[in-house]
């Protein structure tokens, strides 16, 4: 039965891809990491939608969620952003990648190495044009802002 509810997943295309694509930054912090994503992302024409401070909720939580353990974060944030270029070319392929909108890039530091700030994506996989289009805007967007952040 698992396999062939695997089998009408690939044949029905709806099968997502689940890698995460991370880059470290050194030399860096998580304010200007943070800024360098939000001024790339601009400076591409697309409009920020939300900054959800991710960290916090965790903090907030962490008491009765965790055992008490803190949150693995110094700092975490999603940066949601879309291109409505993208969005149209993802929908005429099929209505259900909706899903994949908006797109988002996760900034952090982790409390085990707070020296390093690192940009994350879950990749929307090359299954149809559109989706190997946003991974080369993803990818772009992180590349460029880990050269931005390094500047800073």
């Amino acid at each position: 039965m698992l396999l062939l509810s695997g089998l009408c997943l690939c044949v029905s295309g709806t099968l997502a891809s689940d890698e995460i694509v991370s880059q470290r930054i050194s030399g860096s912090d998580f304010a200007a990491t943070r800024e360098a994503l939000i001024e790339t992302i601009e400076s591409a024409g697309m409009v920020v939608s939300a900054q959800i401070p991710f960290n916090k909720m965790l903090e907030r939580t962490a008491s009765t969620l965790s055992d008490g353990a803190p949150s693995p974060f110094i700092q975490a944030e999603i940066v949601q952003f879309c291109s409505s270029v993208l969005a149209w070319q993802l929908l005429a392929e099929a209505p259900e990648h909706i899903v994949l909108c908006p797109l988002s890039v996760t900034v952090f530091v982790r409390r085990s190495e707070p020296e390093i700030v690192v940009l994350a994506y879950r990749s929307p996989g090359d299954a149809t044009p559109g989706r190997r289009q946003a991974e080369k805007l993803l990818r772009r967007l992180v590349d460029r802002s880990s050269e931005l952040a390094r500047l800073r």
